[in-house]
């Protein structure tokens, strides 16, 4: 861009022949060029000092998070007394109490006089009196437990009868067009639900192709049953596309003679879902209801051809369904530590950084040789090390971000993602406050120079600002849809907060004893750190507004 400026001569100015009119309107101009270039040169060195600002935090940080602190935090986290931090057990409160060692001597202030937010669990058993019984011209049918009907974890304790509709996938999805609810009254009705998606093994399908969607959840479709009024839920395995019609429901150990006893579910208590009883039913229970396992294909075939859906009431029939459950009521806690922001307006609002401590824990049945923990080094104590890393470089600063930030170490997410759902239930700051969720989830494996983000899609203005800041650090960033799912960002995703999603991709110590301290690339988890602070650095000093673009992307 060219600019033009006028140069005025002495002449111009003091010459006889220019009347006072003329002399005033040329010091106007003078005074208002000078006024521009006063500005002009003012904004430089407005923007010269925040890019040194960021520049020197940058530096501050990068002495701060190096492979070394990283090492630190990931052998403790991951150090065989630690058990694999199960949730919940002694162990992972042993974690949190070193974390919320770390946030106290870095500063970090807490929240209602606390490290620790209780999140509130429970250990499900099942109970002795559980039946599944269908009355059908004039006639019952009892069916019994584990071979014909297994009742799923998330199933209520109560007995119901009524009337069964059939409701296809039982999906409800307005973002793809289609809901099997459609034109069907489930109300105070026992629904039908097969398992998975329309059109599963179907590359053009709308639901995402072969990739599974939210909606094949069965969590989800029961959540969606509910909402529609039904009292019970049956659950079948789709005979289209599989073979094995094994009524699963869940591995209980009283069912089982080789599981061990404390292989109990663990629920969250204060999710506030109502509970109905859920059951998934084998090939007996399909051909007492649709004549046989053919006719149930052919209505299955019928939805997946024309995506249109196929409920209806089953006529001539009703249902007896009772679950019996015992709840032991257990404990765990978030670890947050709070930086509170330096401007008067902006520290309102909140940036939270976040990862799972948590892990699977460990083998009770073993040989003395034999390794038996699951240290969950790479999943997840690179990335607990990583928030941790980032709090202590946030609280080394001279001056304080503009916005508040929260640092968040999430336990139970390896069962559901139970401390973010937790948090977002029950947030310590409106979340209509939250600008911003960073979440790290494994950064210790693979190729140094890689790292996987889930982010440009759904949220492409913070994916921006990490993609620049990136450049100093020189990671290739792969925008990976598949890794999308299953970490603690999606709990803050489903309440509508913008998010970034770092990741170092899967490996084949995942969920194994061989997930050691000793694998992990630490030069790369203290890149990856680096990123995270340099990108929650420039969020966290703006006042800038993010938006969640593209829900769909996540699932």
């Amino acid at each position: 861009m060219k600019h033009h400026l006028t140069f005025l001569r002495i002449y111009d100015i003091f010459s006889p022949y220019k009347n006072y009119n003329t002399l005033k309107t040329m010091s106007n101009k003078k005074k208002s060029i000078a006024r521009n270039l006063f500005l002009i040169t003012l904004s430089l060195f407005l923007f010269s000092c925040a890019h040194l600002g960021f520049k020197s935090s940058n530096s501050v940080a990068d002495k701060i998070i190096t492979p070394e602190l990283m090492k630190q935090h990931i052998f403790t986290l991951a150090s065989d007394s630690m058990k694999g931090r199960n949730t919940p057990s002694p162990e992972i409160d042993s974690a949190a109490n070193y974390i919320a060692g770390v946030f106290k001597s870095s500063g970090l202030q807490t929240v209602n006089g606390s490290y620790f937010q209780k999140v509130g669990l429970g250990i499900i058993s099942l109970a002795q009196d559980n039946h599944l019984k269908i009355s059908k011209d004039g006639g019952e049918i009892s069916f019994k437990i584990k071979t014909e009907f297994t009742p799923f974890d998330m199933t209520g304790n109560q007995e119901v009868n009524g009337q069964v509709v059939f409701v296809g996938y039982g999906i409800t999805a307005p973002d793809y067009k289609y809901d099997d609810y459609k034109d069907i009254d489930a109300n105070g009705k026992i629904v039908f639900i097969l398992k998975h998606e329309p059109q599963e093994n179907d590359s053009n399908s709308v639901f995402k192709g072969i990739d599974e969607t939210e909606h094949s959840n069965v969590s989800q479709k029961v959540k969606n049953a509910i909402a529609h009024g039904a009292v019970g839920v049956l659950i079948a395995t789709d005979p289209l596309n599989h073979t094995s019609l094994t009524p699963r429901g869940f591995p209980w150990p009283s069912l089982s003679k080789t599981l061990p006893k404390d292989a109990l579910p663990t629920v969250l208590i204060d999710d506030e879902i109502k509970k109905v009883p859920v059951v998934q039913v084998g090939e007996e229970v399909i051909a007492n209801l649709f004549g046989d396992v053919d006719k149930l294909k052919e209505i299955q075939s019928q939805i997946d051809s024309t995506m249109q859906p196929h409920s209806f009431v089953i006529e001539n029939a009703t249902v007896s369904l009772k679950t019996s459950i015992t709840v032991e009521d257990k404990s765990s806690q978030n670890v947050i530590g709070y930086l509170e922001g330096s401007d008067p307006k902006l520290k309102d609002e909140i940036l939270i950084i976040g990862g799972h401590y948590d892990h699977v824990g460990y083998m009770k049945q073993h040989a003395d040789t034999v390794d038996y923990i699951f240290n969950g080094a790479d999943d997840n104590a690179s990335g607990t090390s990583a928030v941790i890393a980032v709090a202590q470089a946030f609280s080394a600063m001279n001056q304080k971000p503009k916005r508040s930030v929260l640092f968040i170490a999430f336990t139970g997410e390896e069962k559901g993602l139970m401390g973010s759902r937790s948090y977002v239930n029950k947030p310590l700051f409106p979340l209509d406050q939250t600008v911003a969720m960073l979440n790290i989830d494994m950064v210790g494996r693979n190729g140094i120079d890689s790292l996987y983000m889930v982010s440009e899609a759904a949220c492409p203005d913070l994916a921006q600002i990490n993609e620049e800041e990136n450049k100093e650090i020189g990671f290739t960033l792969v925008d990976e849809e598949k890794l999308q799912g299953g970490s603690d960002h999606m709990s803050f995703q489903k309440k509508k907060i913008p998010f970034l999603f770092y990741h170092s991709g899967l490996h084949s110590d995942l969920h194994k004893v061989s997930d050691e301290p000793e694998t992990i690339n630490l030069e790369k988890a203290a890149k990856a750190a680096q990123l995270v602070f340099r990108t929650a650095w420039r969020i966290a000093n703006d006042d800038k507004k993010y938006k969640l673009v593209d829900s769909k992307t996540l699932f």
